[in-house]
């Protein structure tokens, strides 16, 4: 959805520019003015996208609390299976920064990035105000993830933005052609890590050697201070679309 939204708003987007009189190095990187009509439109759209993602993940989250409530033999909610924190991430928010010690309305738009607000920031679910926004950092099926912490130095230096995951280091296409899914099933399954998956070669686009190490870039953002590292997070089970 959020892919087919940003390829009709490129092709919206040209004959906008042209009448702005914009221009960019590349066209993925087209663009309007916030408070024009296709600027509007764009906005409007997008967020859609990321509430029809908030759905899906409440829609996922209730089909595991009930799956787990049959495998205990309880009621769910008894089970204490409770949402830590669910954000977004690649999408454009409307914030209020200090910018050259003026406080500013910007539209921050993070593109492999998070938010990672610090302790005290007024946009923050009460619940965690006074420690920081959580932050999540996916790494792959193989390596999990890592949970962290927003900073007030984020604040500072990174309109309150820290790395999202860990980031791929070849694509999709070339991690199948390099992986054979079916001998990392097998792999993983001796390490327990369940994978149920509609695809085996499928799996090889998630495999750990297509991503950078989630230990090195969780390190990286935690000496710069733009987020701080609580947990990390073992894999034990993975569903792959």
């Amino acid at each position: 959805f959020g892919h087919q939204i940003g390829t009709d708003y490129l092709r919206a987007f040209a004959p906008a520019m042209r009448a702005w009189g914009l221009t960019v190095p590349d066209r993925e990187l087209a663009c309007a003015p916030f408070r024009s009509s296709e600027g509007r439109a764009y906005f409007g759209a997008m967020t859609a996208a990321a509430n029809v993602a908030f759905a899906n993940r409440q829609v996922i989250t209730h089909q595991v609390r009930q799956v787990m409530g049959r495998v205990f033999g309880k009621d769910p909610r008894a089970l204490g299976l409770s949402v830590v924190y669910d954000v977004c991430h690649n999408t454009a928010k409307l914030e209020r920064h200090v910018v050259d010690g003026e406080p500013m309305d910007l539209v921050v738009h993070r593109k492999g990035a998070t938010r990672a607000f610090g302790p005290g920031a007024p946009d923050l679910p009460e619940a965690y105000r006074a420690v920081g926004q959580p932050v999540i950092i996916g790494g792959s099926m193989e390596t999990g993830s890592a949970l962290l912490v927003g900073t007030r130095h984020a604040m500072d230096e990174t309109f309150g933005s820290t790395a999202h995951g860990a980031g791929r280091t070849m694509s999709r296409a070339q991690a199948k052609r390099q992986v054979q899914g079916e001998s990392l099933l097998r792999t993983m399954e001796a390490r327990g890590i369940v994978v149920r998956t509609a695809s085996k070669a499928g799996v090889a686009e998630e495999a750990g050697v297509a991503y950078k190490s989630l230990a090195e870039v969780v390190d990286v953002v935690h000496r710069l201070d733009v987020s701080r590292r609580v947990v990390s997070l073992v894999p034990i089970g993975n569903i792959k679309g």
